[in-house]
C-alpha cells in the first residue's frame, strides 16, 4: 500500500478534536488504512471470527455497559485479548472514560485510546466520511478547479491556453478557486469525485508575465475553497474552422476519471470570447439539466412540433 493510502491517528485526533488518553504513545507513527469503523460488540464477548481489527474501534454506551457487568479480572482478560490485534485506535464516544484496565492494556499494546464528546452515531458517521475522503483512490490532472454557483467546474486544456486567466476572471465575478495547475481528484464513491489542491500550491495561481499570486491574500478567504465535488469538465481548445462544434447540446459527452464519468464540454477559444461568462452559463445550464430542464430538448421538441403542424 502506498504512503498516500494511510493517515496517521494524529490527523484524526486533530480533525475530530479527540482527547488522547494514552499520551505516551506517539500517534504520528500509528496509521489508519481502512476507511471504515467497527463497534466491537461480539469481540467483547470473546468471539473474534471475522473481526475487522484494522478499522478504528468505537465504543459507546452499549459496549461500556456490557463491560461493566464483568468482574475486573474478566474485563482485564478481555482487554488483553482484543489488544493483541492490529487495531489503529480505540475511540470512546459520549465523553465516556475507560477504566484503568483498558488504559493499561492499550499502553502495553501501543494502541492509542481516545475520547470524544460526540454521540456515538454522529462520531461514526463523521469519522467514516473523513476517512473515505482521505483514503479514496486519487489521481492528479493538469487543470483548474473552480466552484461556480455551487457546481465544481474542472477547466482543462493545453498550457498557455488561458485556464488560469479564466479562473481569475471567475474569481472577480464572485466564484471560488479550489486549485490551479494541478488538481488532485479522489473517488469518494461510485458517483462522486472530489477535487482539491496539493498542499504546496493551495490558494496560488500562476499568471504568465506576472508570476505567482496568492488568491486568498488578494481576494479574501471568501474566494477560495479547499475541496469541491467535480460536476463538469470544460475542455478549452484553439478554435479550428475545420472542426464541427456541437451547437445544440442534445447529446452529452463525458470524461472518465477513476471509473466515474463526468459530463464534458469542448469550448473553442478565439480572441474576444469571454470564457468566464461561457463557464458560468455552462454551470447554470448543467444545474438546470440536473433539475429536469434541458433547453436543447425543449427547442428540438418545439421545432419538431412546428414541422408536424406544417405538414
Amino acid at each position: 500500500m502506498d504512503k498516500e493510502d494511510k493517515v496517521s491517528v494524529s490527523e484524526l485526533i486533530n480533525k475530530e478534536n479527540l482527547v488522547n488518553l494514552t499520551p505516551d504513545i506517539n500517534t504520528d507513527n500509528v496509521f489508519i488504512k481502512i476507511p471504515d469503523v467497527n463497534r466491537p460488540a461480539l469481540q467483547l464477548t470473546g468471539f473474534f471470527d471475522q473481526f475487522d481489527a484494522e478499522r478504528v474501534q468505537i465504543i459507546g454506551n452499549v459496549e461500556t455497559s456490557y463491560l461493566m457487568t464483568m468482574e475486573r479480572p474478566q474485563r482485564r482478560a478481555r482487554y488483553a485479548e482484543i489488544t493483541k490485534y492490529p487495531i489503529p485506535c480505540f475511540i470512546y464516544a459520549r465523553g465516556i472514560e475507560p477504566d484503568s484496565c483498558m488504559i493499561s492494556a492499550c499502553n502495553e499494546a501501543g494502541i492509542p485510546c481516545l475520547s470524544s464528546d460526540r454521540e456515538t452515531t454522529d462520531l461514526e458517521g463523521e469519522v467514516i466520511r473523513w476517512l473515505r475522503v482521505k483514503l479514496a483512490p486519487m489521481i492528479s490532472v493538469h487543470g483548474v478547479l473552480v466552484d461556480v454557483y455551487g457546481e465544481g467546474v474542472l477547466i482543462m486544456g493545453d498550457s498557455g491556453i488561458g485556464k488560469s486567466e479564466s479562473a481569475l476572471e471567475l474569481l472577480k465575478r464572485g466564484h471560488r478557486l479550489v486549485s490551479d495547475d494541478v488538481v488532485e481528484i479522489r473517488k469518494v464513491s461510485d458517483e462522486s469525485l472530489v477535487g482539491s489542491a496539493p498542499e504546496i500550491t493551495r490558494h496560488f495561481i500562476e499568471l504568465r508575465g506576472i508570476g505567482i499570486i496568492d488568491v486568498k491574500q488578494i481576494f479574501g478567504v471568501e474566494c477560495v475553497k479547499d475541496t469541491q465535488t467535480i460536476n463538469m469538465v470544460i475542455r478549452m481548445e484553439e478554435w479550428s474552422k475545420d472542426k464541427n462544434y456541437d451547437r445544440l447540446g442534445l447529446k452529452d459527452n463525458y470524461m472518465e476519471f477513476l471509473g466515474n464519468k463526468v459530463i464534458a464540454y469542448d469550448i473553442p477559444i478565439r480572441p474576444g470570447r469571454n470564457v468566464a461568462i461561457i463557464v458560468e452559463c455552462a454551470a447554470v445550464n448543467n444545474r438546470a439539466k440536473k433539475m429536469g430542464y434541458n433547453a436543447a430538448q425543449v427547442l428540438y421538441d418545439r421545432v419538431t412540433a412546428n414541422i408536424g403542424r406544417q405538414l
